[in-house]
């Protein structure tokens, strides 16, 4: 048995091979990207042979080479790797081999690598996403314009017809001749990003209507094709998450707990290095459940909570039992259930 560690660049990959007594067998080498055909060469003569990197944009190209070839493929969580993330001496042929020797030791904190769909759905969606985010950056820089004069619009109001309309009449005789152009411009910026967000909208309708996953998410009041391919992209394939507690705390949905004595058990904040995709799809798809179906179970946890907590923690504990019930229809193959006593059931059917 053979344990190969890589610390990857965007030119080259630092390779170092250890046996199972933690002997060094290979390197360090360098092996530039572009000579994939060597590396393989290089690792070649070890198997049974386990390959370890760290999450990094280089992973995708990798593992599909790796892979291939009869190679174990094991990504590592990046930023659960303080061991190397806290090192005094930090270098490329250092990593290279404690990310072999942690592996060895079976210390690493596995990432599971997304097959080639999942990886295309990601894409669609954080393209859409960024350009959403270009458009609200500049819908932000023109109500800066108007707070400057004392004027504002209701949120979102800009991006519709009669919102431009009201800037183009009643605001803009206030407006200064330099804020004029630039208002004019983020208004033309705004209208060249429609047609690509547009674009894109029916592009994920139609990625979405080909899943089974995504069909059966979509009968979730509040969740549309969007969020339910947001869904599948993130927590596919729903067998590796064991319990629904184990997607909560995938999502970030968890409050982290920390023991100190003997029955002493305190509840902190929820974790900053979960997914943040899918904590974001799941916390705005409660918002918009409670406006679409006030009678479901889940909007009367909400609003209890609500009266109780707060508004922010509620929304997170609503998140928290819509990722469970989740995980159940996912794992039986059911639709959503309104019923406010069956309801419960589904959330705990997995459990």
């Amino acid at each position: 048995m053979f344990f190969a560690g890589l610390d990857v660049h965007t030119r080259y990959v630092v390779l170092v091979v250890i046996n199972r007594m933690g002997e060094r067998v290979l390197g360090p080498t360098r092996v530039r990207v572009d000579q994939p055909e060597r590396l393989l060469t290089l690792l070649a003569p070890y198997r049974q042979l386990d390959a370890v990197m760290e999450t990094s944009s280089s992973w995708p190209w990798l593992h599909e080479l790796l892979s291939g070839a009869g190679i174990r493929f094991v990504l590592a969580h990046a930023r659960r790797l303080r061991a190397i993330a806290e090192s005094n001496y930090k270098r490329d042929d250092i990593d290279a081999e404690l990310l072999a020797r942690m592996r060895l030791a079976g210390l690493i904190p596995e990432v599971y690598p997304t097959p080639p769909s999942q990886r295309e759905w990601a894409t669609l969606l954080r393209h859409r996403t960024s350009l959403v985010a270009q458009r609200t950056a500049c819908v932000n820089r023109i109500h800066a314009q108007l707070h400057m004069r004392g004027w504002s619009i209701e949120r979102g109001r800009l991006l519709t017809r009669a919102g431009r309309q009201w800037l183009r009449t009643t605001a803009w005789p206030h407006l200064t001749r330099e804020q004029r152009v630039l208002v004019r411009t983020h208004l033309r910026l705004i209208a060249g990003l429609r047609p690509f967000i547009r674009a894109l909208d029916r592009r994920i309708a139609q990625v979405a209507a080909t899943i089974p996953q995504a069909r059966l998410l979509m009968t979730i009041a509040g969740i549309g094709p969007q969020r339910a391919l947001m869904l599948c992209a993130e927590a596919l394939p729903i067998e590796r998450f064991r319990t629904p507690g184990h997607l909560a705390s995938y999502a970030g949905l968890v409050p982290r707990s920390r023991q100190s004595g003997v029955g002493r058990i305190r509840h902190g904040t929820i974790p900053p290095g979960a997914n943040r995709w899918l904590r974001g799809a799941l916390v705005r798809a409660v918002v918009s459940h409670v406006q679409h179906a006030p009678d479901s179970w889940l909007t009367h946890y909400y609003l209890t909570q609500k009266m109780r907590v707060g508004w922010p923690t509620a929304r997170v504990a609503a998140a928290r039992k819509l990722a469970r019930a989740i995980h159940a229809m996912l794992r039986t193959n059911t639709p959503w259930i309104n019923d406010p006593a069956r309801g419960e059931l589904q959330e705990t059917h997995a459990a």
